[in-house]
Formats: C-alpha cells, sequence, structure tokens
C-alpha cells in the first residue's frame, strides 16, 4: 500500500511540474502576440499563417469580418504597408486551454497611397493546439485617429 501510494505521490509531482504555469502560458501568448503584429506589419504571410487558427476571424472596427485566408491574402498582396503594429496595453486572462487578451492596438502606414494613423481597442480569443497557442478571434473597436 505504501508503495502505490508513494508511486501516486511521485506521478502526481511530475505531472504537475511538467504543466505550463500561467506565467509560462501568460508569455507564451505575449510572444504569439508580438511575432503576430510583427509578421502582419512586415506582411509575413507564412507567420500569420502559422500563428493563426484555421477558423481565425477578425471583426473590423467597421463591422467586416475576415478571415485567416484574407490575412495571408493581404500579406502576399502588400497593398498596405504599415509602419506600426503594435499591441500594448494588453491584460491576459487566462481559462485553460483558452485565453482572453485585450488591449490597444497602434497602427500606422499606408493603404492606396493614403496614410493613417489610428489606435483600436481590441479582444483577443486564443485557443492552445497541439503546436502552441493560436489566435482564434478578435475585435477591433476604433478609438480615434492619433
Amino acid at each position: 500500500m505504501k508503495r502505490i501510494a508513494w508511486t501516486f505521490a511521485a506521478l502526481a509531482s511530475f505531472a504537475a511540474s511538467a504543466a505550463p504555469s500561467a506565467s509560462d502560458d501568460e508569455q507564451a501568448i505575449r510572444n504569439v502576440e508580438k511575432t503576430l503584429c510583427e509578421a502582419i506589419r512586415a506582411g509575413d504571410a507564412d507567420t500569420i499563417s502559422r500563428l493563426e487558427d484555421e477558423t481565425y476571424t477578425l471583426t473590423t472596427s467597421s463591422g467586416e469580418v475576415t478571415t485567416r485566408a484574407d490575412d495571408i491574402a493581404d500579406a502576399k498582396k502588400g497593398t498596405v504597408r504599415y509602419s506600426e503594429f503594435r499591441n500594448h496595453d494588453s491584460k491576459i486572462r487566462l481559462y485553460g486551454d483558452a485565453a482572453i487578451v485585450t488591449g490597444i492596438t497602434s497602427l500606422a502606414g499606408e493603404s492606396d497611397g493614403k496614410s493613417f494613423a489610428l489606435d483600436v481597442a481590441f479582444t483577443d480569443t486564443y485557443v492552445r493546439r497541439p503546436d502552441g497557442w493560436k489566435i482564434a478571434a478578435s475585435h477591433a473597436s476604433r478609438l480615434g485617429k492619433k
């Protein structure tokens, strides 16, 4: 009986040490957010494809709903050129294999020959997949002109 109890205790201890901590998950999500922002800024379609879940949708500040395929196509076209695409003031709430991130995205660049600069409040939903955290949904609300 003692042997069974010791084995169970050892397995429980190992499982607890092998499980990612909340701070590990938060850091992983922050890394995905930062890498994804840089990929969008740079027009890196491969990285966008890797970090956005296949089910990804974005509801824009104008109410348009776009998909992962739209983001990949836009990155390949390069019609929007970002000089800034940066998330900040982010807060992360973890719910097991899901997470919600809220914050502000500062955007600047050029689209169709016209310059733009704005801030949007965002809500991003993440899901844990076998290959890591993926963004599954996002919503943006325009905060006004910079």
